[in-house]
């Protein structure tokens, strides 16, 4: 079957006739029966500005996402049978399949217009095993990297078929990703904590973190000096430092050192200046962006975090309403590693470059660039605007302020590598100071002292008239920062205000930024840059990691994870396998490797370390062991082990479960339960929290003697007749709902309430709701009206 992998599950519901549109439908929807093409994207907000563009004899449907994957609650991959993935309807997407097929039925054509990367590609095969029909509407698949309404026509006009080898690459991916996570994060939970997760690439990136941490933890500080000169010549003051002391090198480890130096130089009040380079250099913009560049220069220069720069970039691609222009897609596709660049968007840009700072600030000959990164693919091209001509100015009444940020950080960036490089007159001065060129009346010097001076000035600002790439705190400076200089000749004396030491010692390596994270995984091949943001959310979301100052810092709990992956599978959450990896996925895409070997080779070593887990010694790993090595059982006296189980390590007695059966958590006695305001339905006595399989809920506070339990209570009240909400589970689909405890209430809520005020009805009540386009946003229980929210992760930002 291959990655036409067979689908189960299949929805037997068909849409009604005669319906209103839904939200996720546009353009020609009032069509008669058989007169229109079907066109399917991902998002709602694609869909619209692509009806608008082709206007009558298309409709156009929304996805809102994957509409198939892996099941919920089981491994869902047949390891034995060629690892087939049992591909089932993601719960909740049943209504949209039904109207997918439904409208098929009732299409000339169909064309499937999801993403032009894996997942869409994998979108696009799943929509097809739905929509595919003997005799029915011929599916075409449609690529186009940004949406205008040319590239739209075009793009309808050369549509082909859906590409089968980089819907392998994608499902070899899910099917890694799903083995990995679904086999060993168990042992996490035995270990180290009851509902934990691992990740094939986001325990590499934990462990990138956590071995900084020790990295700087390791330490140790050298103390080392410093000497410069203040100098002055025509009124305008520079610095020269200490460069060579007898010909090597200056190294000053102490005070004592510095200050014999000091001596020695006591009087000199002019420096000889004894050589002079001048010389003309040239700094080239740089290319435009990739999503991870574009990731990095947003969280310096904007503070923006990935998920909020990648969420962002996803509304300017989508389209944006700019008044009289209609719905407009601002950039091209932000999902790519490439930084090349169409002639038909060079050509264009340099013109208008023309008309906005003259010929000689323009590149000589069109700047389209190539890919770049350890696994970089060059099928899309750079992060660009859709028409040059767009200004940022122009545009701003119609954009949220992030969108106009990122709009004008993108517009900037692709219309400075259009032009050409700024030029810079650098100087360099030395002072070669000994006991020879001393002046008359200044104490003789032991040694020979070299200073030097650098400095540069813009000779021609090229690029930098328009874009300067920002810097983190500790990279070198750039040339335009560099002091200025005054015109000096060799042989003249500089007057000497004053000489100053001072003191320094070595810094380790710093904690990774969000922007350097990036950066380091695009570097070392770890990941897709379609996947970093989510990678770094995962992180954050599962507290392995805390982002303070803007720097990522490793916590107690996610080092013991790390220690206890790392330490069972040391081959796999690994630098190198996991580049290594990448590599083989882009073979599959290629058709040069099949994706069932791809699996097939990961699978046996790694099926062998599952196989030769031990429990209490990874406990070792997670936890500091020798402060309960002397613990004795209060039952029966005998030692205490450290255990393994469903919920999370405990310790227990050695004559544990046969001949005692005292346990106790690892971190000390197990507490008392919590005592909850509820009361017990069956008895009346208080309720306390419990956790169970499912998570958290109410039970009696006399059990075993009174067995009552009820769900955990929301906090947040039924918007029909005022019962309290409470967590339930979908026998059929095993998945949560929210439903009101008086039985003879129908309320249900899908998604997880909250007790936020909503700002049109001001009910204190509303669902946590998400999707690819919005992210997460909220919609009140009682009106419906929605509203979007911030999240922590993007106002930090991570320069």
């Amino acid at each position: 079957r291959g990655a036409g992998a067979a689908v189960r599950g299949e929805p037997r519901t068909v849409a009604k006739r005669g319906r209103k549109p839904a939200e996720t439908e546009y353009g020609d929807v009032g069509a008669p029966s058989g007169s229109t093409s079907l066109v399917i994207v991902e998002s709602p907000a694609k869909a619209k500005t692509i009806g608008k563009y082709l206007g009558r004899g298309y409709r156009v449907k929304a996805t809102v996402g994957h509409i198939m994957d892996l099941p919920e609650k089981k491994l869902g991959i047949d390891v034995d049978n060629g690892f087939e993935p049992d591909l089932v309807p993601i719960p909740g997407k049943e209504k949209t399949i039904a109207e997918l097929r439904d409208a098929a039925k009732d299409s000339r054509e169909i064309f499937i217009a999801t993403d032009p990367d894996r997942e869409g590609e994998a979108i696009a095969q799943h929509v097809a095993g739905h929509v595919t029909r003997k005799n029915g509407a011929p599916v075409k698949r449609v690529l186009f990297h940004e949406i205008t309404k040319d590239a739209v026509q075009r793009a309808i006009a050369q549509a082909g078929e859906i590409d089968e080898k980089k819907v392998e690459a994608q499902q070899a991916r899910r099917v890694l990703d799903r083995l990995v996570g679904y086999k060993a994060s168990p042992i996490l939970w035995k270990t180290v904590k009851k509902g934990l997760s691992a990740g094939r690439v986001q325990t590499v990136a934990l462990r990138l973190i956590v071995e900084r941490e020790r990295e700087i933890r390791a330490f140790r500080p050298v103390e080392y000096w410093t000497i410069e000169a203040l100098l002055e010549k025509d009124r305008q003051r520079f610095t020269a430092k200490l460069h060579h002391v007898d010909g090597r090198k200056a190294e000053i480890g102490s005070e004592t050192a510095a200050q014999k130096i000091l001596s020695d130089l006591r009087g000199r009040k002019q420096f000889p200046v004894t050589d002079v380079k001048r010389r003309e250099r040239r700094k080239n913009p740089a290319a435009p962006f990739t999503t991870s560049t574009l990731q990095q220069e947003a969280a310096k220069k904007l503070g923006f975090g990935s998920k909020r720069t990648m969420r962002v970039a996803q509304d300017l691609y989508e389209g944006i309403e700019l008044g009289p222009d209609g719905q407009q897609g601002l950039i091209t596709y932000m999902r790519t590693d490439s930084t090349r660049v169409a002639e038909s968007a060079a050509g264009p840009a340099q013109e208008y470059l023309r008309t906005l700072f003259g010929r000689e600030f323009v590149a000589s000959g069109l700047q389209l660039y190539g890919k770049t990164g350890a696994n970089a693919q060059d099928a899309h091209e750079a992060i660009r605007p859709t028409d040059p001509t767009r200004r940022p100015d122009a545009v701003k009444r119609y954009l949220k302020d992030d969108q106009f940020k990122l709009y004008e950080l993108i517009w900037k960036r692709f219309m400075a590598s259009q032009m050409t490089p700024a030029v810079f007159d650098t100087t360099t001065l030395d002072y070669e100071l000994t006991p020879e060129n001393a002046p008359d009346g200044a104490k003789g010097i032991t040694s020979t002292y070299l200073f030097r001076s650098t400095g540069s000035v813009i000779k021609f600002q090229g690029f930098l008239a328009l874009y300067k790439e920002a810097r983190e705190a500790g990279e070198s400076k750039a040339l335009e920062d560099e002091q200025a200089l005054p015109v000096v000749e060799k042989g003249e004396r500089v007057p000497v205000v004053s000489i100053t030491p001072s003191q320094h010692f070595t810094e380790p390596p710093p904690r990774f930024s969000e922007a350097s994270l990036v950066k380091e995984l695009e570097r070392l091949g770890i990941g897709r840059p379609s996947t970093y943001a989510s990678i770094i959310s995962v992180l954050a979301d599962r507290r392995y990691v805390l982002l303070e100052q803007r720097r990522f810092f490793p916590t107690e709990l996610g080092e013991s994870v790390e220690k206890v992956m790392v330490k069972q599978f040391p081959d796999i959450f690994n630098v190198g396998f996991t580049s290594e990896m990448e590599g083989e996925l882009d073979k599959v895409e290629e058709g040069a490797l099949g994706w069932q070997k791809v699996l097939k080779d990961f699978y046996k070593p790694f099926d062998k370390s599952l196989k030769s887990v031990q429990v209490e010694e990874l406990i070792g790993e997670a936890y500091d062991l020798t402060k309960i090595a002397d613990l004795r059982c209060p039952e029966d006296g005998g030692k205490l082990e450290p255990r393994g189980g469903f919920f999370g390590p405990f310790l227990a007695c050695e004559n544990h479960p046969k001949k005692c059966k005292y346990t106790r958590p690892i971190s000390g006695e197990r507490k008392k339960a919590e005592l909850t305001e509820y009361k017990c339905h069956v008895c009346g006595a208080p309720m306390v929290k419990r956790e169970g399989r499912s998570g958290a809920f109410l039970g009696c506070s006399t059990f075993p003697k009174c067995r009552g339990t009820r769900s955990m209570p929301t906090g947040v009240l039924c918007p029909k007749d005022g019962g309290e909400l409470v967590e339930r589970k979908s026998k059929k689909r095993g998945t949560s709902f929210y439903a009101c405890a008086n039985e003879d209430c129908d309320f249900v809520a899908w998604n997880k309430p909250v007790p936020e005020e909503c700002p049109e009805c001001h009910y204190l009540g509303a669902e946590v709701k998400f999707n690819k386009t919005r992210g997460e946003f909220r919609k009140c229980l009682k009106c419906g009206n929605e509203w979007d929210v911030a999240h922590k992760e993007e106002e930090v930002g991570a320069a």
